[in-house]
């Protein structure tokens, strides 16, 4: 029990508790079934792009360019649907955006690889050039009115409830793909040897390239799987707002590694859970959210996420001393 309560994602479950206290004792409406579902919904788009963060960052990496991917891969979809939606499915397009974010993920593990560039400076430079092509070809066009099956999808409920005046609300089928992702994450890194390798080389890849694991096979899968799930979110994000925009998702970048961070994953590598992931994403959507129901200007929220990274960075650098010095004590 006692090794439990001390594990890191034992603090942010208890950060998440006394926030959500705080947010509720001074706006009751944050603690509501209703809300709730919506929390799980808005943190689909954040939860998704962290999960191809967290296996970026154990691996020992770190990727600038996955709203760039997501970007391309999104704004490929809807002119897609804006064509031919009528030939198109669900499925279909999580395909297309799939393999769109894998191709591009796979160039930056390539690069990272074969030239040894530092892996923040690698994905600045492939970011820049996702965007700048797609903003000279699009000329920063905004698309919308997708196929009505596309909005129609978005709104499907896997458990659907109702408001004491009657509004629908419930488990969103946007949050049942996330939880699926989450989950299929989870195994990997818990029970395969794919799992292991990354943890491996993020902890020492000299040691791991030693011990037999293909280090160029493990940034290839790393920052294809950083891909996959920038593709993934693409869709998602057209699901919840039924727009794409070249410019749509500047910024996140800061928001996922931050979440990721938060929730134990270190910059140096070797380190990080999915559980760990979803609590950090869910704490920092919990702040956003109770910033909005306390009317506390957007501003603020960056400057929460600037305190948060500087925190848990200490925090995690801190821990890691710590057991240092209690190893060379103990040998």
């Amino acid at each position: 029990m006692k090794k439990i309560l001390f594990r890191h994602e034992s603090f942010l479950a208890f950060a998440i508790i006394f926030f959500s206290i705080i947010i509720t004792l001074i706006n009751p409406s944050f603690f509501t079934l209703e809300n709730f579902f919506d929390l799980l919904k808005s943190f689909s788009l954040t939860g998704t792009f962290a999960i191809g963060m967290l296996f970026v960052l154990i691996s020992g990496g770190i990727d600038l360019s996955f709203t760039a991917i997501a970007t391309v891969s999104g704004y490929t979809i809807a002119v897609l649907l804006l064509n031919m939606g009528d030939r198109l499915n669900i499925l279909l397009i999580f395909l297309i955006a799939g393999v769109i974010g894998v191709l591009l993920g796979i160039l930056n593990g390539a690069i990272i690889d074969m030239f040894k560039i530092p892996s923040m400076i690698t994905t600045i430079a492939t970011s820049n050039i996702f965007y700048g092509l797609l903003t000279v070809i699009t000329k920063g066009k905004w698309l919308y009115g997708f196929p009505t099956w596309f909005g129609d999808f978005a709104q499907i409920r896997i458990i659907t409830l109702r408001t004491a005046e009657g509004w629908p609300y419930g488990l969103s089928i946007i949050t049942l793909i996330w939880i699926v992702l989450l989950l299929a994450a989870w195994f990997i890194l818990k029970f395969t040897v794919l799992g292991r390798s990354i943890y491996a080389m993020g902890s020492n890849p000299v040691s791991a390239q030693r011990a037999g694991f293909n280090l160029r096979r493990l940034h290839l899968f790393v920052y294809g799987f950083m891909g996959l799930m920038a593709g993934f979110g693409s869709v998602i994000q057209a699901l919840l707002v039924q727009t794409v925009a070249p410019n749509s998702l500047v910024g996140k970048e800061m928001d996922v590694i931050a979440a990721v961070v938060l929730g134990g994953a270190s910059l140096t590598g070797g380190t990080g859970t999915v559980l760990g992931a979803l609590l950090g994403v869910t704490l920092l959507g919990i702040l956003g959210n109770g910033m909005t129901l306390m009317h506390v200007p957007s501003l603020w929220y960056k400057v929460i996420i600037g305190v948060v990274i500087l925190v848990s960075v200490s925090f995690t650098a801190y821990r890691r001393k710590q057991s240092i010095r209690k190893r060379v004590i103990t040998e």
